[in-house]
């Protein structure tokens, strides 16, 4: 090899070389290094065990939280409850011993059932029971009939309706909920007599907004209708009891609050939880060419809601291997706070991130949209200096 080579060699060997040392904690604008970003698990274990503390992340958060508002204590909503109809919902009507009033339905866009002969019945937001005996009094008092008649009015079909929410969930904008289309149709009830739907309920309304963030009050979920605003307690949901799960109706807004911090025990699947984590990831060059050698599959890509940073690295095939050329790894995330919309960037040492006893502390809970990356051990990159170095040797041959 001629001198000229060699000196290329070694020059070459150095810049490569400095690129294995190691680099700077990423910077961040949120304050991840005091804990107050929007998770406490976003700080980085730089103290020894025993000066660190154990198990801290939770309680650092809950001090941030606002007090729960609370609902009406069920004062309120006692007027939402029940199947209320909406617009565009189809009825059948029975009117005893007569055929003219009889018949099938549909709700008016001005939230009425406009029968023959008689003036417009309301219909939005009310009891068929309520409706039954509107009508009957309506035929009395038109005297139609000598007494009051028997009416019965059954639905035969909800109709979807569009609900704007707001607030503390992860993708707020308008939603439909309660359409049935296609082969999920089943003729047999299509031709029933009644109705029932999960589908217009509240519950079905903050899945379709991507879920509740962590930081929500489930204590005081606003749902307004018309004038009014209701104040709902949802927080028995998670522990297997939901008697407000109300139905809504069109033109209903609902406004989740925020109770300023991160709730650990709001980080797992539930009825008003994200149905699970879409995550963009990005695997270690060395061992593997690519994310699809490396098994990124759709598994790799959706995770549980509740999943924890250290679990989402090993699903990415990021941990294990020969500890030799595989130890001192990192694993990078890519986040951002859902209520200032500020990007936060955190790196672990895969090893420490494992070993440490309190790494609960410091393994954050991942996000609906969150990016991963691994680095390769920097055994792995001297490894692929070499390389490098073996190629441009060749080359000056």
């Amino acid at each position: 090899m001629s001198k000229v080579a060699k000196s290329l060699s070694a020059t070459t060997a150095l810049i490569l070389l400095s690129g294995c040392a190691s680099l700077d904690p990423p910077e961040n604008l949120e304050p991840v290094k005091q804990g107050d970003a929007y998770q406490a698990q976003y700080r980085a274990p730089n103290a020894a065990e025993d000066e660190e503390g154990f198990l801290r992340s939770a309680r650092m958060n809950a001090q941030k939280c606002l007090a729960p508002r609370g609902g009406d204590g069920g004062k309120g909503t006692s007027r939402l409850i029940g199947e209320r109809l909406t617009r565009n919902d189809l009825v059948e009507i029975f009117v005893s011993g007569d055929d003219t009033f009889s018949g099938p339905y549909v709700v008016s866009r001005d939230g009425t059932l406009k029968l023959p002969f008689l003036d417009s019945v309301r219909a939005q937001g009310r009891l068929t029971t309520e409706i039954e005996t509107d009508i009957a009094a309506k035929l009395r008092a038109r005297e139609f009939f000598t007494e009051v008649p028997s009416v019965s009015v059954r639905v035969r079909d909800f109709a979807s309706v569009t609900i704007g929410v707001s607030g503390a969930v992860f993708e707020p904008h308008a939603v439909e909920i309660g359409s049935v289309t296609g082969k999920d149709i089943d003729a047999r009830r299509q031709d029933a007599l009644g109705a029932s739907s999960e589908g217009r309920n509240l519950s079905a309304a903050l899945r379709a907004a991507g879920g509740v963030r962590p930081d929500a009050d489930l204590s005081a979920i606003e749902v307004a209708r018309g004038a009014m605003v209701y104040k709902i307690d949802m927080r028995g949901v998670f522990e297997g009891h939901n008697n407000v799960d109300i139905m809504l109706l069109s033109g209903d807004q609902v406004r989740v609050p925020s109770r300023r911090c991160f709730q650990d025990d709001l980080m797992r699947p539930g009825p008003i939880s994200p149905p699970g984590i879409s995550l963009f990831v990005s695997n270690l060059t060395q061992p593997a060419t690519g994310n699809a050698p490396s098994a990124n599959g759709r598994e790799t890509r959706q995770v549980p809601y509740g999943t924890r940073f250290l679990q989402a690295a090993i699903n990415m095939n990021c941990v294990g291997g020969a500890k030799t050329t595989s130890a001192n790894r990192s694993v990078v995330l890519f986040s951002r706070n859902p209520e200032t919309q500020v990007s936060v960037v955190i790196e672990r040492n895969i090893e420490q991130l494992m070993r440490r006893s309190e790494r609960d502390d410091f393994d954050p809970f991942l996000l609906p949209g969150d990016a991963m990356a691994c680095y390769d051990s920097s055994v792995t990159n001297v490894a692929e200096v070499g390389r490098v170095l073996g190629v441009l040797s060749l080359g000056t041959l």
